[in-house]
């Protein structure tokens, strides 16, 4: 999702060739390096503004998941685990040896799964209205991982579209969110589309919280109607240490909603050397 207005970063527009095909992504600033991860049907440009500020502490890389955005798309799977993997190859290529992981939605429940399978990656994780089980997404999403209802949606993209139009303003506050979301979804395929909100639908990591040692911050919007806010109580509860920030008066889309908060707090939990491991 490309976001309008404000100052934004100039393009530092890189790719990367990996074992199952081309990965884009952006990088802006210098430092430490921080990787953040986008959500379903989304892509590296919803961060922009984030790494415009961001980048003044950190060095930000942004990537576009394989089937999403500018990144390539001819796969045959675009599984939860499939993004697992693409973050360590990503920062294999880019000799990354450990960063904070921050992710939107998907990009958060990916961004535990590293933490998971892959310690040595990551030193913290932010995740921001992340599901932890998949039962918590909206009924909509939900069906929209089922193979029938999937292509029937993507038969009829631009129906689909207008939907998604019309239903904006109750996801999200920001006037440009429209237009966001109708730009990453030109760039959607019916696989990227199906595979990957099946497979986030049937994910549950509740029974792996505890193996996740580093500190996790979760932001949770009270107003989400894509994933269940109440997701922070087994987040919370399963992460030895984890913490939650909550969000009264923001939904899905909570880098939108409430920008100047969220960005406070990230910096703030990104600079905090007390929670280093």
């Amino acid at each position: 999702m490309i976001v309008g207005g404000g100052e934004a970063p100039s393009r530092a527009v890189s790719s990367i060739t990996t074992d199952q095909g081309i990965v884009h992504y952006e990088v802006y600033g210098r430092g430490r390096p921080v990787i953040l991860l986008h959500g379903w049907l989304g892509s590296w440009g919803l961060w922009q503004e984030t790494m415009a500020y961001l980048g003044r502490y950190y060095r930000t890389y942004a990537l576009d998941f394989w089937g999403f955005g500018e990144s390539g798309k001819k796969r045959e799977s675009y599984a939860v685990q499939d993004f697992v993997s693409l973050v360590d190859q990503f920062m294999e290529r880019l000799g990354i040896v450990r960063a904070p992981l921050v992710g939107h939605s998907m990009g958060g429940t990916v961004s535990l799964s590293v933490a998971i399978r892959y310690p040595h990656r990551v030193s913290k994780v932010v995740v921001i209205g992340s599901p932890i089980a998949g039962s918590s997404l909206a009924w909509a999403l939900k069906l929209a991982g089922r193979r029938p209802i999937a292509v029937l949606l993507f038969n009829m993209m631009t129906l689909f579209r207008l939907g998604v139009r019309m239903a904006s303003p109750f996801i999200c506050k920001d006037p440009r969110f429209p237009d966001m979301m109708d730009r990453d979804l030109s760039r959607t395929t019916l696989e990227s589309f199906l595979y990957s909100i099946a497979s986030l639908r049937r994910t549950d990591l509740r029974p792996m919280l505890d193996e996740i040692k580093v500190p996790v911050l979760g932001m949770y919007g009270d107003r989400d109607n894509i994933v269940d806010p109440r997701q922070r109580e087994p987040l919370a509860k399963g992460a030895p240490l984890a913490r939650v920030a909550r969000f009264p008066n923001a939904g899905h889309f909570i880098m939108l909603d409430a920008p100047d908060e969220f960005m406070r707090c990230l910096k703030e939990f990104l600079d905090d050397e007390s929670v280093e491991t």
